[in-house]
């Protein structure tokens, strides 16, 4: 029997999304279901279990908060232990679904990037992500069937850790500079929504008035994508968005990039991006992605259970 305990202490105090309560409690319950044993926990006391859940991940330069600083007192005391942490993260199809409602979040063991994490995508069932797929509505377009002209450079939440503390505007910047030495297609830049300076930085690279850039002022991600030849950012979610709607990814961060599969990462190849096939990418990439009806099934701990234990 493996014990699992999931907790509540490590989502903000001011949270006001009840997801992520039900996410942790739900977890539980599809253990439970399963025949295995767990808990979910109120306090801030750390059991000693096989594996904790945690709402959100904790990184090295996170903020001295107690919500944050008991997440990493978890994650340290399970490593500490030999043991595992589920970290639940950001759906990478949100696009499709940006009021979640479908409820879809990323499950992995330990880390929240391919690179540093376990996602539990070995041997994926090739039926999933078609049923995936069919819940949020998606479908794997044909590459540049959408004749767009754009190169859309997509901006990540300034400074974040997964930019690895680049300032946005400086990393937006560069990138201008670097795909202009290889094509003169227009380019568009899409700020990151949840930056809280994504209007300062708008309204600053509008001043600048660079010849042939323009700034997004779309709500959806899509929007841009039907006009984009390319898109090129960091490491983050859009570059799995353009390359699911057929719009070829340069991933400037492509070890870490979720899209790194079927991204190319040489702006000299921006007129003749390699068209990978993506196939094998989605049916990966839907294995670590679980609704709170599989979860109370027991359908996504039946899955992870295999890695539960370290060997």
């Amino acid at each position: 029997m493996i014990t699992v305990a999931s907790y509540l202490k490590g989502i903000p105090p001011a949270n006001k999304n009840q997801e992520k309560p039900a996410l942790l409690k739900n977890f539980i319950q599809g253990v439970n279901v399963y025949g295995d044993k767990g808990y979910v926990v109120e306090n801030s006391r750390i059991l000693n279990v096989d594996v904790a859940v945690i709402q959100g991940w904790v990184h090295t330069n996170s903020k001295n908060v107690p919500h944050l600083n008991f997440r990493k007192s978890i994650h340290d005391y399970q490593q500490l232990k030999g043991k595992r942490s589920v970290i639940v993260d950001s759906n990478l199809f949100l696009y499709s679904d940006p009021k979640n409602r479908k409820g879809y979040l990323r499950y992995s063991y330990d880390g929240v990037f391919p690179t540093t994490g376990e996602y539990c995508w070995d041997n994926p069932n090739p039926q999933r992500w078609e049923q995936v797929f069919k819940n949020l509505g998606l479908k794997l377009k044909n590459w540049q069937s959408n004749g767009g002209n754009n190169i859309l450079v997509c901006a990540q939440r300034n400074g974040g850790w997964s930019m690895d503390g680049q300032p946005t505007f400086d990393w937006v910047m560069g990138a201008i500079r670097s795909i202009q030495k290889y094509t003169d297609r227009p380019i568009v830049v899409r700020f990151h929504p949840g930056d809280k300076d994504h209007k300062k930085h708008k309204l600053k690279l509008t001043r600048l008035g660079i010849k042939g850039v323009s700034v997004s002022s779309n709500a959806d991600i899509r929007q841009d994508l039907t006009n984009a030849w390319a898109l090129v950012n960091y490491n983050s979610s859009p570059a799995v968005a353009a390359a699911i709607e057929g719009v070829p990814v340069f991933a400037l961060d492509r070890r870490r990039s979720q899209a790194a599969d079927v991204a190319n990462n040489d702006l000299r190849l921006l007129e003749t991006p390699e068209q990978f096939d993506r196939l094998p990418w989605v049916q990966k990439i839907a294995m670590c992605h679980w609704n709170h009806d599989e979860l109370k099934s027991g359908a996504c701990w039946s899955h992870m259970r295999k890695w539960a234990i370290k060997e």
